[in-house]
């Protein structure tokens, strides 16, 4: 049973095409592919020719789970070319937009995606047909997330009000205080999700990653201006490509981002926990020290205990937002097109996002790059299959093949979220 091969052809209900394939030979793993083959979408090419104003709206299409993401970025990149800065509540409205998506794509992760795999279901509609109630309350939390998306960004899927200065419109006081009750039921039973998920069984997987993150002098960072690593790194989001690059790899028509000098790196909820945990509402830490889920968490599965922590987080700020909140005299700052280049990051629910352009003096985009947290993890996913797969390399082929699946899903790829996805075949 030393040769075998686990091979994934087609990945089912996810965001995009791909499959996985390690090949075991004599006891020891001699291939480790995470394939990528949906075809380019070119973003970055179609996007020359654009005013910087369409940038949110089209970059928002690249994925219907972050939109919020793309848009930030953009908008943040644009105003950065222009030498705007965008504060006060108009930048408070954009943290909120944020939590509101990091509630729902966390909910839909923990819930959907991976809960089942530690609670011994093969999918979320088994995990619902014997505890449905769980299940409810899961959906129900989602839903306050895509309402607080829906009041700002104009609709739940692909919003259409952030632009870049801010906003088209602008809601009232009224109509956020009308979330409040939700958002405080939904805080405590995000708070129930970090007990549930904390008591899970995790296999033994300890990683030093080398974690990178936005970084913000007193915020937990969904928005930031500078990126920090686990070994020291502190720089301004426009250094990024002085210090990452993108790699073309055979097997994948995703890029490959590594951190040069050191490899492979890790960002998202890890990486944010793990370099910002002094940041986080007092609430959300009180929480975490309950579970004594304190940093430096360093193995992968337990990332759905870290992104529960989050959700509570975005709960909690959500309110205290709504809270403080006056309504801005206008929607937006005037804007100014100048040529020049601008950048922006923020920290989509899966990890930080990059973008980069080059503006001309009407304002229209010559060039872009967009670096997006899943192929910025691909290498470091494909590590972790090595890894794990090198420790249980005798364990049974059906428990192998579970184990394996969740190895991928402890990042909650945006390529690579399928309930089922791998086979396992014996040589």
């Amino acid at each position: 049973m030393k040769n075998r091969v686990i091979k994934v052809d087609t990945l089912a209900r996810v965001e995009g095409e791909g499959g996985i394939f390690i090949k075991i030979a004599d006891g020891k793993i001699t291939d480790t592919k995470l394939r990528i083959y949906e075809p380019p979408r070119f973003f970055e090419a179609f996007m020359r020719g654009r005013s910087y104003a369409e940038a949110p709206d089209i970059t928002a299409r690249i994925c219907g789970i972050c939109p919020i993401a793309y848009q930030m970025s953009s908008v943040h990149a644009m105003e950065d070319a222009f030498g705007m800065t965008v504060d006060g509540q108009l930048r408070e409205l954009r943290r909120l937009i944020y939590c509101g998506e990091w509630i729902e794509s966390h909910v839909l992760h923990v819930y959907m995606l991976h809960a089942p795999d530690f609670l011994g279901y093969e999918d979320a509609l088994l995990l619902a047909k014997d505890k449905p109630d769980l299940v409810k309350d899961a959906l129900r939390m989602k839903k306050i997330g895509n309402e607080i998306v829906t009041l700002l960004g104009g609709r739940e899927i692909h919003p259409i009000n952030v632009k870049v200065g801010g906003f088209y419109k602008v809601p009232g006081k009224t109509d956020l205080q009308a979330m409040v009750e939700n958002l405080k039921w939904g805080r405590d039973k995000a708070i129930e999700t970090v007990k549930l998920t904390s008591t899970f069984e995790f296999p033994d997987l300890e990683v030093p990653y080398e974690y990178v993150s936005l970084n913000h002098p007193s915020e937990y960072p969904m928005l930031g201006d500078r990126f920090i690593t686990s070994h020291g790194l502190d720089i301004a989001v426009r250094e990024y490509e002085f210090h990452f690059e993108e790699r073309h790899i055979g097997h994948s028509n995703a890029l490959h981002s590594v951190l040069k000098g050191l490899g492979a790196y890790h960002v998202g909820p890890l990486a944010r926990y793990n370099l910002n945990f002094d940041k986080l509402t007092p609430l959300a830490k009180e929480v975490a020290q309950d579970v004594k889920m304190l940093p430096v968490v360093n193995n992968p599965f337990k990332s759905i205990v870290v992104r529960s922590i989050e959700t509570v987080y975005a709960f909690d700020l959500a309110l205290q937002i709504i809270a403080e909140y006056e309504e801005p005299p206008e929607p937006s700052i005037p804007v100014t097109p100048v040529p020049g280049i601008g950048f922006g990051a923020s920290e989509a629910p899966r990890g930080t996002l990059y973008h980069r352009y080059r503006l001309d003096d009407e304002g229209l985009i010559t060039d872009a790059k967009i670096v997006p947290p899943t192929a910025q993890n691909l290498p470091t996913i494909e590590a972790d299959l090595r890894k794990f797969v090198t420790a249980n390399i005798d364990m049974e082929r059906e428990q192998l093949t579970w184990k394996v699946e969740q190895v991928v899903r402890n990042y909650d790829p945006c390529i690579s979220c399928a309930t089922h996805f791998v086979r396992i075949e014996w040589e």
